[in-house]
This record gives C-alpha cells, structure tokens and sequence, in this order.
C-alpha cells in the first residue's frame, strides 16, 4: 500500500516558497477556529443536505402507502413506484449540471440559496398531489435542489474552514443529510405522506434566512476580484483577534496564479486531470456500493424480509445508526486521517462522508466549480442507472442478486482506497493544490 500521499512535512509541500513559512504559533492561528461563526456559518450551510436527505429518503413510507391509496390517480404500481423511487436522482444529475454554471456564476452561498426555490416548489407539488405527474414533477424538483446543494455546500464549507477542523466540519453535510432522513423516517411513523412533505418546507425556509446573514466564500470573492470583501468574510470567519495575513496571502496568491478558467489545454495537465478523476471515480464506486436504492427502497426492503420488528421501526433504526455512525466518522476523521477510515469503516463512517470531503478538497480551484458539478451529474446518473433497476432486479431474481454485486464492489473500492486516494488530513486546501503540481508522486500509477 502506497504511503499517505500528503502525509509528510517537507519544502515540497510548501505552497509558496519565495515566502517565509509562518511560526508554529501563526500555523495554530490559522489551522484552529478561534471564531464560532465558522460554525454558524457552516450550520446554515448544511441545512440544505438536512433537506436532501429528506427528500432522498421520502419515497421509503411514501411508497407503501400509495400502493395501497384509494384514490385510483395515486396508487402506484411497480412500475411507477420504480418511477416514483428513482426519478429524484434524475432531478440531482440536472441539479449537478447546473452546479457547474451556478458554482462559479452566482458563487457558492447564492447557489446553496437559489436550491430554495425548487425545493420548496417540489415539496408543495407533491403536498397537494391529485395525480401521479404532480408526485413525479415534485420529486424531481426536489432532486434537482439536492444534487445542487449536493455540488455547492461541501465546496463552500471546505473553502471557509480552517485546516485544523476541515474535516469535521467537511463531514457535517452528511451527517445532516443523515439526520435529515432519520428525521423523515421518525416522522413518518407519526404523519401520512402529504404532511411529510409539508414538514419538508421547514429546513428549506431556514437554511435561506439564516445564509443570507453568511458571507461568501473567500476564494470566490478573491476569484472575482473583490479583495476587500473577501478579507472582511475572512476577517469575520476567523474572528478579530485571529491574525489572518498569512492565510489570505496563501489563498491570495493560489487565486491569482488561477484567475482563469482552467482551459482544454491545462485540462490535459496531470495536475489538473489527476485530482478530477479522482474525486469522479470516488463518486461513482460510492454510488455502486448501492447506498441510494437502499436507502430509496428502504421500507419496502425490510417488508420482503423475515424482521421481527415493523419495517417502518426498522427503518427509523437504521437511521439513527447511520446518523451515529456519521458522528464518530466528524469527531475522528481529523484525528485518525481519511484513509484509515475508508479502510476500516463502513459507509456511513467511510464512504459516505469522506468522499464528499475529498472531492471538495482535492479539486483545483480553477476548476472547482465546473468539476464539482460534473461529480454529482455522474453520481447521480449512477444512482438513477441502480434506482430505477433495483426493484426490476429484485422482482426478477431476488433481494440477494443486487446484494452481492454491492459486495463486490465494495471490495474494488479497497483496491481503489489503497492505490489512488490522497491522505490531506491537516493540510491547506493550497498545499493539496500543490502537491498534485508538483507531481512528486503519481497518484494514478
């Protein structure tokens, strides 16, 4: 196995040399929140993955309950449940594409804010459903705001937060997606389906009031120019008494050597490409260990099994493990290094949280917006391929068939953990930039 590619101080890992490398006790300043808002900011953020997950998971009560429903326009088959169940994926790979203009266009905070709109058009749709398209039209609305949300939060918090605790807070937007469908699952023991989705609405209306108190990201504002700008949000991040200097120079000086888009040319560049396919690959073996037809499908799973307990108990259990097991993956992934827990954990410790992180902090910053996108459109094209043919599978050759094809995969993705995947625990987002262009080793051997 391949030695922590980041995992080693040296001059090689300094991102800009003709500078004077900071005191440890400038390193501790920068690389430590001294400021809570960073919190708050990240907080308001990851409401909108509190929503994704809500409405991922929204068909796992709603399904059986429509198969069952009286009224002729909303009872469902198997096949418009299958519709039904993976039409949202399709909703979050257009969500991605878009992240791909809106991530660099209106920046990261306005996009995570412009979710708000479908969201909440998707969720009145499916409120006051009276025939299947309502159902079909809010649910991809509602997929649409996930896999935009999905492309911009872990960007914008990996972009505000200080190296010493990137990790934690980059686990936060799973961890609330988490949370988000636990909260789903817990509800819908309590309330029929049509008020689910208005509970939906709440999350929605939140997370745009308390952003548009939040500032931009700094790079992006450096990114189009506005320097002054982007040192108050830094200023505001860090808190007044925290010397920022240091750190906006780095961020000031990575910025300007990439006031461009990244071009057809540079595209080509090892480090450009490397760090792309990465995070690509990483998001499309994370789709094939199955996580989202489970988690779509995960009622009706449980209800074609021999569990003792209700399926619709069941399910609240595995949410509330997912969310546990999310919680220890934030609280240690800063102290035992994202590698580790690709390797021993499962996917809500391992491959569900760190592979979000990652993309956010390994993709270049001249193509961060644009590749970002381009990981949720091939995630969720992935997940829409596994959604939309689970049920067909599971009808034709039962639930063990699509089982041990998730089991093989999961063994690739300990190959691919091992041989490809970067250890950027404790780094700068500059210094992992700067790793892949100096090339010291190649991480695609």
């Amino acid at each position: 196995m391949q030695e922590p590619l980041l995992g080693a101080e040296g001059p090689d890992y300094d991102t800009f040399p003709e500078k004077s490398s900071p005191s440890p006790g400038e390193r501790t300043r920068v690389g430590a929140p001294q400021n809570k808002r960073v919190f708050l900011a990240t907080f308001a953020a990851v409401l909108g993955n509190f929503s994704f997950g809500y409405a991922l998971v929204y068909t796992s009560p709603v399904i059986p309950a429509l198969e069952l429903s009286l009224d002729p326009d909303l009872r469902l088959t198997k096949t418009q449940a299958s519709w039904f169940g993976s039409v949202f994926t399709l909703g979050a790979a257009a969500g991605g594409l878009s992240a791909m203009v809106l991530n660099d266009l209106l920046g990261r905070k306005l996009s995570i804010m412009f979710s708000a709109v479908p969201s909440a058009a998707g969720y009145a749709l499916m409120a006051g459903a009276h025939g299947f398209w309502m159902l079909l039209l809010g649910r991809t609305m509602t997929g649409f705001a996930g896999g935009l949300t999905a492309a911009c939060i872990p960007v914008y918090v990996s972009e505000i937060a200080p190296p010493g605790v990137r990790g934690a807070l980059g686990a936060t937007p799973q961890l609330m997606a988490v949370f988000g469908s636990l909260s789903l699952y817990a509800l819908g023991l309590l309330l029929p389906w049509r008020w689910l989705a208005v509970a939906g609405e709440g999350p929605v209306l939140v997370m745009t009031l308390l952003l548009s108190f939040m500032p931009n990201s700094p790079r992006f504002l450096l990114s189009r120019g506005r320097d002054a700008e982007a040192l108050r949000a830094l200023a505001w991040l860090r808190g007044a008494d925290t010397d920022i200097r240091w750190e906006f120079s780095q961020i000031q000086d990575n910025v300007q050597r990439q006031s461009t888009r990244v071009s057809w040319a540079e595209a080509r560049s090892p480090h450009v490409y490397r760090p792309i396919v990465i995070a690509l690959l990483m998001r499309f073996l994370q789709q094939l260990t199955g996580i989202t037809p489970i988690l779509v499908y995960l009622q009706p799973i449980f209800e074609s099994t021999a569990v003792l307990l209700p399926p619709k108990d069941d399910a609240a259990i595995v949410g509330a493990v997912r969310l546990f097991s999310v919680l220890i993956a934030a609280l240690t992934m800063d102290l035992a290094g994202r590698k580790v827990l690709l390797f021993v954990s499962g996917y809500a410790m391992g491959w569900g949280p760190i592979t979000w992180l990652l993309m956010s902090e390994i993709l270049p910053l001249q193509a961060r917006g644009v590749a970002s996108g381009l990981c949720v459109l091939v995630s969720w094209l992935t997940a829409f391929a596994l959604t939309k043919s689970f049920l067909l599978v599971v009808n034709a050759f039962g639930l063990q068939v699509p089982f041990f094809f998730f089991a093989a995969i999961c063994l690739v993705n300990l190959l691919f953990t091992g041989c490809c995947v970067p250890e950027t625990k404790g780094r700068s987002l500059e210094q992992i930039e700067s790793f892949f262009r100096t090339g010291r080793r190649s991480f695609l051997h």
